[in-house]
Order: structure tokens, then C-alpha cells, then sequence
């Protein structure tokens, strides 16, 4: 007997109805609603609603999130807002980021957010507060959602002596990522040496902040591509921003795109950000401040997209919904098609499991029952309406329900 049985659930990819069974949190039964389905200790009769694998958030700082009513000034460039987030980092406490990312992560999980890779600021001035409050929020929240936990030098390796003895620490209490940044120290081989050894010790993938920037002759991707194939990390390496990328020549940006295909390298476009504080100095042209998504997509990259920030210094946006990113990114890349919407649905879900290594993740027998239901007739309508999450489950448990209303509009006579 199942514990939960979807009926009559709607997909993206085929007009026929379906019935989805969960067992023990795992979905282990799906075929069409016109046959006879197995028992089940509850039915939930979806009437046509989409039923989705749940949304994935590959990149976000929960640990300077929601800092707005905290700073005293606007910022519009990047080395500005790393500058104000140092600032106000001493006073962060292990409860001030708590409580500030859970009020993130009660309103990711009810936009449907099943999964979520998280960057905890590792330097001297905040230590490893951020790190230890990830962690345990990744222990407290099992069940709701699936924390993975970056760690991240933000400010770079070695500007600092005790950095490299705070990255030992950080590795030392769990991180699932070993994360890196190649715009801030000046020897940029030495840091992605020592985070590529790191993470080669300990079995992790990296996750690299890279060519954050308009200039297109900053172009440290081709550093990452090389030593991702010399540590043979294909496959286990994300890249988030990569903006330089599309400020570049076009025939080396196409080249570009090839080598990060075939270095297996994920590429997380954050719009948001990009967005916002790119575009404003000397290079411009036809440059619209974000990696150059359709051309890494038609060589075969992995493309997804994240939040990176919401609400700070870096990113004055954000709502934590992804539907909100892609239509963003949809309204900024050119990419208006029914096929896009698709794509760019898909880089949202399957795409981003991908690029954070989620084997048990999809619509299919097997997987984790992490679904969403929504109401929505297509992808295109899903993506521009974005409506509610109504019910969001994490392996096979309900973990937020939204209620939608139904409004009975009065008839108004026309006023002549």
C-alpha cells in the first residue's frame, strides 16, 4: 500500500494525465491515470495541477542576507558592497544569522525550494560563525529541505595569515563544498591550488565565485577549466557569475564555452546581482551583464541560475522564488520561446540537481519525493504567472501549504 497517491497530476512534457505513488519517501509508482492505481493510505486528487520535482537554489548567502535596514548608504559597485558587508560583519552573531536565514528558508520552502547550496563566510572578522551556524541549521532543517554548505573566503586566502588556518577549521567541521574566489588574491594560481587540493583531500566538489566583472579581459574561467581537468574534478566543479564572459569577443567566448563543456563545469548565472551592479563603468557596448547563457547552452554547458543575495549590499532584490530569477533571466537573455521557458524551467530542477551532484532527484521511480503542486497549463505560464506553491512535500512529508483563494469579482456598471 502507498502512503500518498497523486492523482490525475499534470506535467510539463505530455498532455496525459498521470498518478504519481510515494512509499517510504521514495516515488514508486507513476503511470497513467486511466489505469487502475494501487491503494493508498491517502489520495490527493490534483485535478489537472502541475506536480514537479522540487526547486533547487544553487547559490545564496544566507549569512548576509536581509541586511538592508542595517546599511547607512546605496551601493552600485562590487568592491564597495564587499567593503560594507565586512563592516557590518562585526556585529554579526550565531543568532542574528540564524534567525535571519531562517526567515530565508521558511519563505524559499514555500516557493518550493526542495534543495539549497549555501556560501558561509569564512575570515578574520566573522571567523567561523557563519560556517558553524550553516551547519547547524543543515542538521536542524533534515526533513524540510537539504542544506549543502560551501566554504567560502569571500575576501580571498592570503591577505590575511590566519585564513589558511581558518579554512583547515572550517574543513574540519563538515562543509559539503570547498568554495573559492578568483577575483580577490593576486595570485590566482596559488588559490585555486590550494582549493582544488583541499577539496581533492576530502572528496568534495568546489564552487568558485569567477570573472565577477565588464571587463572581458578578465578571464580566469580558462585557470578554472585547466586545473579542473589537472585535479580531475570534471563534473564537480560550479562557477557562479562568469559575467566577463559576456563582455568577451564572441568567437573566444564560443571557444570558451566549448572548454567549459567539455571540463564538465557548471555555470550559475545570478541575475540578480549581475544585473545590478554590472553594466555601469567603461565596458558596455551591447554587454547586459550576465554570462552569456544561450551561447554556453548550444555548446553543451550546464546552465542553471540562483538568488546569490537577497536584500543586501550586493542586491538590494530578491524573493527567493527561482520562478522570479528565470523570468529575469528569460526578460534579460533573449529567451522568450515555449522552448526556453522550458529550458530554462529545466535549469531550475534537473540542471541545478546536476550541478550540486543530487542523485536520488527527479520526477521518476526511484527518486526522493520532493514535489511541488501548482496550478499552472504549461511551462510558459508557470515561468511569467509564477503562482503558489500550493502543497510542497520533502521526501514524501508535506512541508508547506499555501492556500489559494478564489475571488468572486463584483459586476461594476461603467460609469459614463
Amino acid at each position: 500500500m502507498l502512503d500518498i497517491l497523486f492523482t490525475k497530476s499534470a506535467g510539463l512534457h505530455s498532455n496525459q494525465l498521470r498518478d504519481v505513488g510515494v512509499k517510504d519517501g521514495k516515488i514508486t509508482y507513476i503511470a497513467d491515470s486511466s489505469e487502475a492505481a494501487p491503494e493508498s493510505i491517502e489520495v490527493y486528487d490534483l485535478a489537472g495541477k502541475l506536480l514537479l520535482p522540487g526547486l533547487v537554489e544553487p547559490h545564496i548567502h544566507l549569512d548576509k542576507a536581509l541586511l538592508l535596514e542595517r546599511m547607512a548608504e546605496d551601493v552600485t559597485e562590487l568592491r564597495r558592497a564587499i567593503e560594507v558587508t565586512s563592516r557590518l560583519k562585526q556585529s554579526f552573531t550565531a543568532e542574528d544569522i540564524y534567525e535571519r536565514s531562517m526567515r530565508v528558508i521558511r519563505q524559499a520552502v514555500s516557493k518550493g525550494i526542495t534543495h539549497m547550496r549555501c556560501h558561509a563566510e569564512i575570515d578574520p572578522v566573522i571567523g567561523l560563525t557563519s560556517m558553524e551556524a550553516m551547519v547547524a541549521l543543515r542538521q536542524q532543517l533534515q526533513g524540510i529541505i537539504d542544506l549543502q554548505v560551501v566554504a567560502f573566503p569571500q575576501d580571498g586566502l592570503f591577505h590575511d595569515e590566519r585564513m589558511l588556518s581558518l579554512m583547515q577549521q572550517a574543513a574540519a567541521l563538515g562543509p559539503d563544498v570547498i568554495g573559492g574566489i578568483t577575483y580577490m588574491d593576486t595570485d590566482l594560481s596559488d588559490h585555486l591550488a590550494y582549493v582544488f587540493e583541499m577539496a581533492e583531500q576530502r572528496g568534495l566538489p568546489v564552487d568558485l565565485h569567477v570573472d565577477f566583472s565588464d571587463n572581458p579581459q578578465q578571464l580566469a574561467i580558462k585557470q578554472v577549466i585547466e586545473a579542473t581537468k589537472h585535479y580531475g574534478m570534471q563534473g564537480k566543479v560550479s562557477v557562479g557569475h562568469l559575467t566577463s564572459l559576456g563582455a568577451a569577443d564572441r568567437e573566444d567566448a564560443k571557444r570558451i564555452a566549448a572548454d567549459i563543456a567539455e571540463a564538465g563545469i557548471h555555470v550559475i548565472s545570478l541575475p540578480l546581482t549581475d544585473l545590478y551592479l554590472n553594466g555601469r563603468g567603461e565596458f558596455k557596448g551591447d554587454y547586459r551583464g550576465l554570462t552569456p547563457i544561450s551561447t554556453l547552452l548550444e555548446h553543451g554547458v550546464n546552465v542553471t541560475y540562483g538568488s546569490n543575495n537577497v536584500q543586501n549590499a550586493f542586491t538590494p532584490f530578491g524573493t527567493t522564488d527561482p520562478l522570479d530569477v528565470g523570468l529575469l533571466l528569460a526578460q534579460t537573455s533573449h529567451l522568450g520561446s515555449a522552448k526556453d521557458a522550458m529550458q530554462l524551467l529545466r535549469m531550475a530542477t534537473l540542471g541545478a540537481a546536476d550541478a550540486l551532484g543530487l542523485t536520488e532527484y527527479g520526477l521518476r521511480i526511484g527518486a526522493d519525493a520532493d514535489l511541488i503542486v501548482c496550478a499552472a497549463k504549461d511551462a510558459r505560464s508557470l515561468l511569467y504567472e509564477r503562482p503558489e506553491r500550493e502543497r510542497v512535500y520533502k521526501r514524501g512529508r508535506l512541508v508547506s501549504q499555501t492556500e489559494v483563494k478564489q475571488h468572486n469579482w463584483l459586476s461594476m456598471e461603467t460609469v459614463g
